[in-house]
């Protein structure tokens, strides 16, 4: 059978959707790039963006105009709207055929193949409904125990046309769930409680996708600096450790830290495991991870970025706010002078350190001195960039419950369109602090340059989801000198474009690592020059 399968959110569902793919396609399903050409209709949603939220249930209304039409389609909707919304979704919607949520997401094959068997009578709601559902916290070690997802990691095939950027770039999980209970972000309730990947399992993994030809790697987890696994705890299959549940926030206090230290126990730290990936690895060019919470980030993991060439010196590590009293209603569990603590320690250790984050303006009760408390922390930190989102409610989300959303809209897009001019001046003295130097760039897409600055100016530079492609291919027209650029990131994630004689010229970087020259800055990337060993291809 043919399927579209159709992502929204963040980079966890890329993964997600990776895995999907691997798995069915082991199993005999192709898949096709438009909805019009499958029969099998999947949708990975995401929770946590109302924007992400609108376009799937945009996606779902249009498939159900066709199958009033007659269409013979069996449409799946997976991930956090799935779970959110459960059984209500199906009364809701009739269209929907199949719901699985991001925990049970290898019983998707067993769904599929219910859908397919039924004759004129739809199958049992039971039988094409996967949920994790609230017991999914109180029955977190036995699930970890009981692993399908492990086997989905463990199982994927790499397949760089549907990779991040389509090049030789791969997600890997090493931490699943989230135990922070932020008051904005429905993920606790969606992806359940933090469960830690066996270290073993994730160094394998990199190996072979290594061996497939992935030279960067980008580590995932809500709060992926929390990765901790503590060996003879979890239980094992055949000699094999199996996940384990997170230790929650008391194993970063130093107090508790020392305890375990003296009691002998065995464990795999964030810096640990970054470590190993740089030593056992060697054929990983670059190694990332997302997303960073700025409390509890050791510096064993950040003297490990400084130390080690190939792990990335980039962190994304997101604020919110710049106010003490949004923060504390947020419950991020730090305070502004606490993070600027994280920062200065982090530009102490690791020098070349570039530095990204997230802000959320027009969260309830936010002040005007709340939203100035903000722009002073953009203005104090050097951030590269930083992704900026309007508060919108999320049901699920304890906010959405128990504080009204008593900005109003207005209030908030002036905040948003002035924090972001804001940060468009941060950006563009951050930026040129680089010219000068020669970086490596891995290239990762291509442009034409007679149409950079209306893309720029759409947005489509620079305000991506994290890890993605900056910037779009366009269709080949008639080429000139420098009409068309390369598009590559540094290691510190920073944006490249490359000014190329041709579109064949550009492409031909694409998927490779190069040294080039910063000649330009700008707020949302730099602009570069490939070394003279390369000048052939180049627009001079």
């Amino acid at each position: 059978m043919r399927v579209y399968l159709e992502t929204f959110g963040c980079q966890m569902n890329e993964l997600d959707s990776e895995l999907v793919r691997s798995n069915l396609h082991s199993l005999g399903y192709s898949f096709v790039d438009r909805p019009e050409e499958a029969s099998v209709i999947l949708f990975n949603t995401c929770s946590v963006r109302e924007q992400a939220e609108q376009k799937a249930w945009s996606r779902i209304g249009i498939i159900g105009q066709r199958k009033k039409a007659g269409e013979k389609l069996i449409l799946g909707v997976l991930g956090c709207m799935a779970e959110r919304d459960g059984l209500d979704m199906l009364r809701r919607h009739p269209q929907v055929d199949i719901l699985c949520g991001p925990g049970e997401l290898d019983r998707l094959p067993h769904l599929l193949a219910n859908m397919r068997s039924a004759t004129d009578e739809r199958p049992a709601r039971t039988e094409r409904v996967a949920l994790a559902g609230n017991s999914s916290r109180r029955t977190a070690t036995l699930e970890a125990a009981q692993d399908g997802l492990e086997a989905l990691d463990l199982s994927r095939s790499f397949d760089p046309a549907h990779s991040l950027a389509g090049t030789a770039s791969a997600y890997v999980r090493i931490t699943r769930g989230c135990n922070k209970f932020c008051t904005y972000c429905v993920v606790p309730h969606t992806r359940g409680a933090e469960v830690h990947r066996p270290p073993d399992h994730i160094v394998d993994e990199c190996k072979r996708l290594a061996d497939q030809g992935v030279i960067e790697v980008t580590l995932l987890g809500q709060t992926v600096n929390h990765y901790r696994y503590t060996h003879g705890r979890a239980l094992t299959v055949d000699g094999r450790e199996l996940p384990q549940v997170g230790p929650g926030l008391a194993a970063f206090r130093p107090q508790d830290a020392r305890v375990r230290a003296a009691s002998g126990e065995r464990t795999t730290t964030f810096a640990d495991l970054l470590f190993r990936l740089h030593e056992e690895v060697p054929a990983l060019r670059r190694i990332r991870f997302v997303t960073s919470y700025p409390r509890d980030f050791s510096d064993e993991a950040l003297q490990v970025m400084a130390q080690c060439d190939r792990v990335c010196p980039y962190l994304h590590a997101p604020a919110q706010s710049g106010s003490d009293r949004i923060l504390k209603l947020m419950n991020r569990g730090y305070t502004v002078s606490e993070y600027l603590e994280f920062v200065d320690r982090a530009f102490q250790i690791v020098p070349d350190l570039c530095l990204a984050g997230d802000f959320i303006v027009g969260f309830p009760t936010e002040t005007d001195e709340d939203f100035e408390a903000t722009c002073d922390l953009v203005r104090r930190v050097p951030f590269k960039n930083n992704f900026i989102f309007k508060y919108s409610p999320r049901p699920g989300t304890v906010a959405y419950d128990r504080i009204p959303d008593d900005v109003p809209d207005e209030v908030k897009r002036w905040r948003n369109n002035r924090l972001l001019a804001l940060q468009s001046e941060r950006s563009a003295l951050v930026h040129a602090e680089w010219l000068g130097r020669t970086l490596p760039v891995f290239f990762q897409g291509t442009r034409s340059a007679r149409r950079a600055p209306a893309a720029a100016a759409a947005g489509l530079v620079g305000a991506t989801i994290e890890g993605r492609d900056p910037a779009p291919s366009f269709p080949a027209g008639p080429d000139s000198v420098g009409s068309w650029q390369a598009i590559g990131r540094t290691a510190g994630d920073l944006i490249v474009a490359v000014s190329m004689n041709s579109s064949a010229d550009a492409r031909a970087l694409v998927g490779s690592i190069h040294t080039a020259t910063m000649v330009g800055a700008e707020a949302l990337l730099l602009r570069g020059r490939l070394d003279e060993q390369n000048s052939s291809v180049i627009g001079l």
